[in-house]
């Protein structure tokens, strides 16, 4: 029994070792035939095709469409026919612009605000986000010879553009285009940069690209392939008023630069602006038939303008201004000499009357008027 044993064992190992080599053997072929099947399918697939999907996304919340909101009827007397026309001006997407730090400022291109004024005889403009939401802006200042303007909006939780290099750019690399060609929506079209103009100093003066500029793009943004702001789309060279693959963009440098300037005068011209409409100041008798009690006294607020800034601190109609800062409101001129000892960007304290309480509201001031930056 022993040696049968012995001789089993003797037998038995090579028996062994023969399955296990069997079974690499058959694992090996299977693994050679499935990498022959995955070299296959890829020499027949087509390459995948770069996305640049990331980068539109990243820079698309921060450029929005501008539209004229006042509406200008006009008129004319032509002498040959000896009667009156009426020009009506209605609301038309202008343009386009981009949301540059968090302080609310907007770039965008003169031509734009200059065109509001000649069809609308006014300032008064909305922007529209790309999530959908609606502002009034106010254009605060601009500048001619660079073709920019600045406009400001009193909006939280606004997405601002990230800023590149431009001076990292060659002829041949990718750019996307981003604005609100023709009323149609935001839009993205891709190009390269065609060409590159110097200043005599060697620091970028223009930047020339092959991404559509349609009408309706101008003051977008001009993004590299990392969705950052190398420039704001400006014009295109065309005979046709269409695009015809040549358009330019000023440099986010100098944008930045000239907006930085703008911005700082803007401040100092300006006084600070509250943005209410009041009516009359109350007295015993007024505050009796309004309120039911003999003692509020301040300016009753009519109406708040749509973004400004008495608005976003939560004023509302309805509601009686009694106090700015330290001091007591009397009548509507008292506010006013407040509030223009106030600069743009300033906060003060507005404290009003409303159902029974006294409330205080931080309020930033906004802007007033525009200012023009001489070349």
């Amino acid at each position: 029994m022993d040696r049968f044993s012995k001789y089993l064992n003797f037998l038995g190992w090579p028996a062994v070792s023969g399955i296990l080599v069997a079974i690499v053997f058959l694992q090996y072929q299977q693994l050679q035939q499935f990498t022959e099947q995955r070299i296959n399918e890829r020499l027949t697939q087509p390459p995948a095709q770069p996305s640049f999907a990331d980068a539109i996304r990243l820079a698309a919340p921060s450029v929005v469409s501008i539209n004229s909101t006042s509406v200008n009827v006009e008129s004319i007397e032509r002498e040959s026919e000896n009667r009156l026309i009426l020009l009506l001006g209605e609301k038309s997407s202008l343009g386009s612009g981009v949301i540059v730090g968090d302080k609310g400022f907007i770039l965008t291109n003169f031509h734009i605000v200059d065109t509001m004024f000649a069809l609308f005889g006014a300032f008064d403009t909305e922007v529209t986000l790309n999530d959908g939401r609606r502002i009034a802006a106010t254009v605060v200042a601009w500048d001619e010879a660079n073709d920019l303007a600045v406009l400001h909006i009193n909006m939280d939780d606004l997405s601002p553009i990230e800023v590149g290099n431009e001076q990292e750019l060659e002829v041949g690399d990718l750019v996307f285009a981003i604005g609100y060609p023709r009323n149609i929506g935001q839009s993205v079209s891709q190009g390269i940069v065609s060409a590159l103009t110097n200043n005599p100093d060697d620091s970028l003066s223009i930047i020339q690209t092959d991404a559509a500029i349609n009408p309706g793009n101008s003051g977008g943004a001009l993004i590299d392939r990392d969705g950052k702001l190398v420039g704001i789309n400006s014009s295109i060279f065309s005979e046709s008023g269409n695009f015809e693959g040549i358009g330019f963009a000023t440099p986010a440098s100098i944008a930045l630069s000239s907006m930085a300037a703008m911005v700082e005068q803007a401040i100092e011209g300006n006084s600070g602006y509250l943005g209410v409409i009041t009516g009359e100041a109350l007295n015993a008798q007024s505050s009796q038939h309004f309120f039911g009690v003999d003692h509020i006294r301040g300016m009753l607020v009519e109406s708040v303008d749509e973004g400004g800034a008495a608005k976003r601190a939560g004023i509302r109609p309805g509601d009686v201004i009694t106090r700015i800062e330290d001091t007591p409101v009397i009548d509507g001129q008292n506010i006013m000499m407040e509030v223009r000892n106030k600069k743009p960007g300033d906060t003060i304290t507005v404290q009003v009357y409303r159902n029974g309480q006294t409330l205080d509201f931080p309020t930033i001031l906004g802007f007033g008027q525009a200012i023009i930056i001489e070349p």
